[in-house]
């Protein structure tokens, strides 16, 4: 690490890994992974791996980007928790408490979604837009982005994957979705909804396989109700699934078909510059945290 140089943690908190973190800048960063396992074992361990780097240099804050659903009510009494998640033993598991009381600095808190759209928003593909939507395809489906200066935040969190879509008629799959079957988009077109209806790991199909085509239609008609109800200047597409490039052509031209000339601005007209990859690659996340942590320390 370069000397003078404020230090942060950052964490991207996943349902198979814990990726972390300590620098200053995407440049400057020490990297370590944990496997998730329980709670008590996985923060241990991450906590662990931090007071053994704030016992070399100060810490000035650490910000964490998680799996949810969470908790981020700074008034609530279980703020920083892990909520209502599927994911084993997880539910209702307090993590932001543990990194306070064991490194006293200050931590960033947000969905791993919306730490990657601010991981793009201060060093990638959302950099100088006042208004974006990041979302990610793989495992799940999350959602989140920038707008009017700041990360999204509501009553809760943006859950954007469990938006409702119909079926198309030639699909007579179930769907992946514990609470919404066939009828959401994680439900229809996640990495493990593709795996269970082809029966077959989407990494080995074929480039010009149906599948794709099915994906593009569900992805499609998500990003049109994202567009039409929030008009974010940009919508970064990333996650596992996006890593097949053909799907972001059969996505252009499936929303210029669904929209069919209803919107009518100049960035509709290049869809290339509007619908794009994330610039950080799957650094998004972990570059996220980075960003939430400066923001923690006022940074």
């Amino acid at each position: 690490m370069s000397e003078g140089q404020k230090l942060y943690g950052a964490v991207e908190a996943g349902g198979s890994k814990w990726l972390c973190a300590v620098g200053s800048s995407p440049d400057n960063l020490r990297w370590k992974r944990f496997a998730t396992r329980a709670p008590s074992e996985t923060l241990a361990e991450v906590i662990d791996f931090f007071q053994q780097e704030q016992a070399k240099n100060r810490l000035h804050a650490v910000g964490i980007g998680s799996f949810g659903p969470l908790d981020l009510d700074q008034k609530s009494k279980t703020y920083g928790w892990i909520t209502t998640t599927p994911k084993s033993q997880w539910s209702h598991t307090d993590v932001v408490g543990p990194f306070r009381q064991a490194l006293g600095v200050p931590i960033g808190f947000d969905t791993d979604v919306n730490a990657a759209a601010l991981g793009e928003h201060v060093w990638g593909a959302a950099k100088g837009l006042s208004d974006f939507m990041y979302l990610t395809i793989g495992t799940g489906i999350g959602g989140g982005g920038w707008f009017n200066g700041q990360l999204m935040h509501g009553m809760i969190h943006p859950e954007m994957g469990h938006i409702l879509l119909p079926q198309a008629p030639q699909d007579d799959y179930r769907g992946h979705c514990v609470f919404h079957q066939q009828r959401c988009f994680e439900g229809l077109a996640s990495g493990p909804a593709i795996a269970e209806r082809w029966q077959e790991n989407p990494k080995t199909l074929a480039k010009d396989h149906p599948a794709w085509a099915l994906e593009a239609h569900y992805i499609a008609l998500a990003v049109v109700n994202y567009l039409c109800v929030l008009s974010p200047q940009r919508i970064i597409l990333g996650g596992g699934v996006m890593q097949q490039k053909q799907l972001f052509p059969l996505i252009r031209n499936n929303i210029k078909q669904y929209l069919n000339g209803y919107i009518q601005v100049p960035a509709m007209k290049n869809l290339r510059d509007y619908l794009v990859p994330p610039a950080l690659g799957e650094q998004a996340g972990i570059l996220g945290a980075l960003a939430l942590a400066k923001q923690a320390a006022g940074d």
